[in-house]
Parts: structure tokens; C-alpha cells; sequence
């Protein structure tokens, strides 16, 4: 340990190092490919959307400078600032539109692509303004626009704000362009210092960073939290207070799982106090409910009635409608995990509860497609309640109901904002009652900071842009 702290106590100069838990950076199209932590910082950077996080995670114009939203929140009109894709040719609205379409298309697959259903149209209005049409009011829409899958990349090609160079070693050197290189995007900040971005795995990356040779580590989860704690990192250890959801869904409909009542008991089986415990992250509570609590669209989310039952009576209630439904069978599932000592610790803690119900579980890979359960740890792109309740419709998960994706349906397309609280609130109990969800708690989402990082700002979507990292002097 000595010597990888060695380096710690001088504060670095020259360019920022960021690592990103995960693979190398590239600049994939989001519509084909998933971002992983290192490729998402590289087109949050050097492919912007029409609008961009600041560092507390607050919406700030990006390829739009400005925008309007009408009277009853159905219409946005933007204005695109004047700049070039990087052969010099202009940025126009309509190419922007066609990226923005092709987002929600039917053949994207854009993580983000079951919230665009929210979209009436898009269209270019002039050769620099466009504009979005949405089927109801969503005061969230922006949050939704700002995520880097709605980057507008075209041919391989972002519009910046950084320009971007390959170097050997798997790094990517940013900087931004100066006045002579681009002078529609002129320099703000003329001493920003050039940025250098990788990926690594956890271990490595947190290596780096305690041997003094990088000054942000960011994309951790609960998965690599150990990791991070070993180094013992001190203040340098982030969190950011991310919603989302952490729990396991169900892989077939098929066997003892049809069965509501053992899937209720497996969720009611959960010590969660003492899992979040085990995982010892500030602020992180147990959850019971699929949907948070506090969303502006569903402030009071469904509980399950067994909710205020105290832990004994809810693991008798379980180990009979265990014993009732197997007929004193053996009951075995495979879930399917990610990789990682605290994604192995939440397995420990599973296993453990379900034995104590008459249920033995093994873990398999998390690619595993005939899992029975499969662990989830998803941030929440947007302060939306449909976004959770989405990704348990009958086209996302195997146990659904009918019912509420009827529900989901009527919501998306009615003006009046409290009929769809009243329309949310109906499939968010639907989908409780049917348990199509285990929650256990928000995901974590951990970075490690180093000093000289005055502009660094945990926030509730876990994006941290790179632009941002150093605060301007007062």
C-alpha cells in the first residue's frame, strides 16, 4: 500500500487523466451499441446533444444555444448555435432531426428509445431551428435530451465541444478547439487544461489512481465498491445520490415462478436493512416499492402490503407459500449476476434469506439467457415514473400484466397531467401486486476525486462533465 499512496500527497499538474470503469473509450453510435462508462464521457464530450448536464446535473446549452417551450408544454422550439461538424461542413437542423429520429426509430436500439414514444414529431423549421412535438406535457423532457444517447454523432462525427486525438496506451487526448481552429465555438476558458481519457477495470483504475497517476476514477458501482474501499481512498471516495433500479426481475414465465405468491415470497424473504447495511454507502435505503419515493409524477409509489410486517412473520408467511407451491419439492433458481466482490456480497445475502425460506440459489453469469431471476442495477436517465414502470411492460419482461401496459399506453397520450398521475399511479400498483420486480434499494454509482478537482459535483444522474471538473477562479 505504501507505495501506491507514494504519489498522493503531490498534488499533479498538467493535463487531467480521467479512467473510466470500464472498456476503451469510442465514439459509438448510442442507437446500435450500449455506452459504457469511458465511451459515454467520450461523446458527452466530443459529440454533444442539444442540451448537456453542468457538473450538479443541471440542464445547459449545448448544440442548442436556446430554446422555447410553449404555454402547454407540448411544443420545444431550439436554436442551434452556429458551428461545424469536424470536416468544416455547417451543422444543420435537418441533420439534427434525422439523428433524433433515427433515435426513436424502429430499428434503434437506443436505451432511451421506450421514452421517445413520448414524441408527437420532430421537424426542421429552418436551416437552424427545430422543433420537438410531444404527445402530452413531460417537464422532465430535457433531463431526458441532455443523457449521452441522445448525442447527435453523423458519420462518425460529433460537433464537440472537445476535439478528440488517439494516442497509444489506450488513451484519448480532448482539448478544446481554439479561436483560430473554430472560430464559430471560440474559447471560453484559454487555460483549460487538455484532457487524457481511458477505460480500465476496476482494480487497475483504482491502482492508477492511488499511485498518483490519474485524478478522476468514475463509473463504479456496487459490483467494484470493495475494490475501492481496499485502496482506502479516504474523502477521494464519491457517491452519487443516483435513483434507479437495483433488484432482480424475473427471465421466463414458466414453473414455480408463475406463481404470484412465490415470487412475493422471495421479495418478502429480503433482510434488505442488512444487505444496504453490508454495502455501507452513505444515505442508501432500503426500498420496498419499484417506483422511489418523492418522483414529482407519483410522490406516494405503491407498497406492498407486506411491507410493515416485521421480518419473522414475513419469513414464515414465505416459507409457506414455498412449501405450498413446491409440495415439499426442492426449489432451485439460477440468478444471473454481474461480476464483482459487492455483487457478490448482495448474492451472499440473497442466498442466505431464500435458504432460510426452503429456496437454494445459485448465481450464474449475467448473460445467462435461461436464468430464472436476473440482477438489475440501472440508473434512472430521467425524473420520470414511466421510465420505471416501462421497463415491465409484456414487450420488456417476462412477468407483466396486460393490464398496465393499458395503463402506460393512456398515460403517454393524455394532456392532462393529473389523469396521468391517477393513470401512473393504477399500473405502478398493478405491477406491484403482480411483484413483475424485487427491489432492494438505488443503485450506487462511486467515483474517486482528486484534489485539484474543484469543479467536481456528485449529482443525481451520475454524469460528470469533463469540461466541468475544474471551477473557474472567483
Amino acid at each position: 500500500g505504501a507505495l501506491l499512496v507514494a504519489g498522493c500527497d503531490e498534488p499533479r499538474t498538467g493535463p487531467l487523466v480521467v479512467s473510466g470503469i470500464g472498456d476503451e473509450p469510442d465514439l459509438v453510435n448510442p442507437n446500435l451499441v450500449p455506452l459504457d462508462t469511458a465511451s459515454s464521457l467520450l461523446v458527452q464530450s466530443t459529440a454533444q446533444g442539444l442540451v448537456a448536464f453542468n457538473a450538479a446535473g443541471e440542464i445547459e446549452p449545448a448544440l442548442a444555444q436556446s430554446w422555447i417551450v410553449s404555454d402547454d408544454g407540448l411544443r420545444y422550439t431550439f436554436r442551434i448555435r452556429r458551428t461545424n461538424w469536424a470536416d468544416g461542413s455547417r451543422v444543420t437542423a435537418e441533420q439534427v432531426v434525422a439523428r433524433l429520429r433515427a433515435a426513436a426509430s424502429e430499428a434503434s436500439r437506443n436505451p432511451l428509445k421506450p421514452l421517445l414514444g413520448a414524441i408527437e414529431e420532430i421537424v426542421p423549421m429552418t436551416e437552424e431551428v427545430l422543433e420537438i412535438s410531444l404527445k402530452s406535457p413531460r417537464p422532465t423532457f430535457l433531463q431526458l435530451l441532455a443523457q449521452p444517447e441522445m448525442a447527435i454523432i453523423r458519420e462518425g462525427m460529433g460537433t464537440g465541444p472537445f476535439h478528440m486525438v488517439r494516442e497509444g496506451d489506450g488513451f484519448v487526448a480532448l482539448h478544446l478547439p481554439t479561436e483560430e481552429e473554430e472560430e464559430a465555438q471560440p474559447q471560453e476558458d484559454e487555460e483549460a487544461p487538455t484532457l487524457r481519457l481511458r477505460g480500465d477495470p476496476p482494480a487497475l483504475a483504482v491502482a492508477r489512481f492511488m499511485g498518483g497517476k490519474a485524478d478522476l476514477i468514475t463509473g463504479g458501482t456496487a459490483g467494484d465498491l470493495p475494490i475501492a474501499r481496499a485502496a482506502e481512498p479516504g474523502d477521494a471516495l464519491r457517491f452519487d445520490p443516483v435513483a434507479g433500479l437495483l433488484g432482480l426481475s424475473f427471465g421466463n414465465w414458466g414453473g414455480i415462478l408463475e406463481d404470484g405468491a412465490v415470487r412475493r415470497a422471495l421479495s418478502i424473504a429480503i433482510d434488505r436493512q442488512a444487505l444496504v447495511a453490508a454495502l455501507g454507502v452513505p444515505d442508501l435505503q432500503p426500498r420496498v416499492t419499484l417506483v422511489p419515493p418523492g418522483i414529482a409524477e407519483l410522490p406516494q409509489p405503491a407498497a406492498p402490503g407486506w411491507a410493515p410486517l416485521p421480518l419473522p412473520m414475513r419469513r414464515a408467511q414465505a416459507t409457506a407459500a414455498i412449501a405450498e407451491a413446491s409440495g415439499g419439492a426442492p426449489v432451485a433458481l439460477r440468478v444471473a449476476m454481474p461480476e464483482g466482490p459487492g455483487y457478490r456480497l448482495i448474492f451472499a445475502h440473497l442466498r442466505c434469506d431464500w435458504r432460510a425460506i426452503g429456496v437454494e440459489a445459485r448465481a450464474v453469469p449475467q448473460n445467462d439467457a435461461s436464468a430464472d431471476l436476473h440482477f438489475i442495477d440501472r440508473v434512472a436517465p430521467v425524473e420520470l415514473a414511466s421510465w420505471y414502470l416501462r421497463q415491465f411492460t409484456c414487450a420488456a419482461s417476462a412477468v407483466c400484466d396486460p393490464a398496465a401496459d393499458e395503463l402506460l399506453a393512456a398515460a403517454r397520450i393524455t394532456a392532462d397531467p393529473r389523469v396521468r398521475r391517477l393513470l401512473l399511479s393504477n399500473a405502478d400498483r398493478v405491477l406491484t401486486d403482480t411483484v413483475a420486480f424485487i427491489p432492494i434499494a438505488a443503485p450506487v454509482r462511486w467515483s474517486l476525486v482528486a484534489p485539484r478537482l474543484t469543479g467536481f459535483r456528485t449529482n443525481v444522474f451520475g454524469h460528470h462533465s469533463l469540461d466541468d471538473l475544474i471551477a473557474a477562479e472567483p
